[in-house]
């Protein structure tokens, strides 16, 4: 479908679904094909952006290859009313009964008020936070927990640093946002327990002149290893390149964009979260409410090793995973200590990947140079 031609703006409290990750190698090919779907994605910026838009798209790439599935995207929608013109064109126009709209500000006013009008038809929102008699059924969360790959991001920095210092450029301090930063800078202290990381908020998802310009701060400031949290990693993995640092990559892969730099990265399948809701569709099943997963279900992946990174991180990292995977590793396990000297997870306390409370996440760990 040729987007540039088309232009439709003019024209979770529950975690029963985790287990719909467990039932996905079950497809019936006969069955979707008796009810063919149409399906709409969304996307804030653009599909190749190396990142979040990017790591969608492939989902969607492969959803449109399912038997009996119609797949209608669109590109660049900001996060306002466009987006509430853009879901209607495609329910309107092109019959659509799922929607992906795929940002975080898409939620809450826009999919809150197109659901209500559009009862029958489903949404899937990216990190939203559905909540039991508070959200409408026909309206669904997906996002996966990959602050474990952050964590594993982190174990390779704190080997690969020879500072002592690491670096995140960070969008907004939202929860998820939040989690990621923290579990990068844990991953990094489990090498290097006086390791620390500063952080600096751009203030918005794609905003490549802040961008650039955080990441040579952070390079001033010393930062040998960076990471990220926008939509569109591509200007901070250059930028830290040229610089001579390392970085772990985001969202998507971002290796072949500075193959001497990227040392690894955390990656979305975001593959298993559209089948659990395009397969509850077509057969029928209520609408996934509130969908997460980790390394274990396949919600999310680790990018290949680059070849700088020693025998000793990839060990260590990789025991970490293993363990992930297991569900024997536990990243906020007291006590944990926010920058300011707050006790946030006290001792004896641990907050498990399904814990709704990591979702509420208000807080910068001891260690992190930063402020929210």
């Amino acid at each position: 479908m040729d987007l540039n031609n088309t232009n439709r703006r003019d024209s979770l409290k529950t975690l029963a679904a985790l287990g719909a990750a467990s039932t996905l190698g079950s497809w019936s090919t006969g069955a979707l094909a008796q009810k063919p779907i149409t399906i709409g994605v969304i996307y804030v910026g653009a599909k190749d952006d190396y990142g979040y838009n990017q790591a969608q798209a492939q989902a969607a790439a492969e959803i449109k290859k399912l038997p009996g599935v119609k797949v209608v995207e669109e590109e660049n929608v900001p996060e306002t009313a466009a987006v509430q013109k853009t879901m209607t064109g495609m329910i309107a126009q092109d019959g659509a009964s799922v929607l992906f709209p795929t940002s975080f500000g898409y939620f809450d006013p826009h999919i809150l008020a197109l659901a209500a009008k559009y009862p029958d038809v489903r949404f899937a929102h990216c990190g939203g936070m559905w909540t039991e008699g508070k959200h409408p059924k026909n309206v669904g969360s997906y996002f996966g927990y990959i602050d474990e790959c952050q964590y594993l991001n982190g174990v390779i920095a704190g080997h690969m640093s020879k500072s002592g210092k690491i670096g995140f450029v960070a969008a907004k301090p939202i929860p998820q946002v939040l989690r990621n930063i923290n579990s990068f800078l844990m991953g990094a202290r489990s090498v290097k327990p006086g390791i620390t990381c500063s952080v600096i908020f751009t203030g918005d998802w794609s905003m490549a002149v802040k961008e650039a310009e955080a990441t040579n701060s952070l390079c001033d400031q010393g930062a040998d290893v960076i990471t990220m949290h926008v939509d569109g990693p591509k200007v901070i993995v250059e930028t830290a390149a040229k610089r001579g640092k390392f970085v772990c990559g985001y969202h998507a892969s971002q290796a072949k964009l500075a193959p001497n730099a990227y040392l690894t990265g955390a990656e979305w399948n975001w593959l298993t979260a559209y089948k659990a809701v395009v397969e509850a569709a077509q057969t029928g099943k209520p609408h996934p409410n509130f969908i997460r997963g980790g390394l274990k279900e396949g919600y999310v992946k680790m990018s290949p090793y680059g070849s700088m990174v020693t025998d000793a991180a990839k060990k260590q990292a990789d025991d970490v995973k293993a363990k992930m995977v297991a569900g024997k590793f536990d990243i906020f396990k007291g006590p944990i200590k926010d920058n300011k000297g707050n006790v946030v997870v006290p001792a004896g306390k641990t907050f498990v990947q399904t814990d709704l409370e990591l979702e509420k996440m208000n807080y910068l760990v001891e260690g992190v140079v930063g402020s929210i």
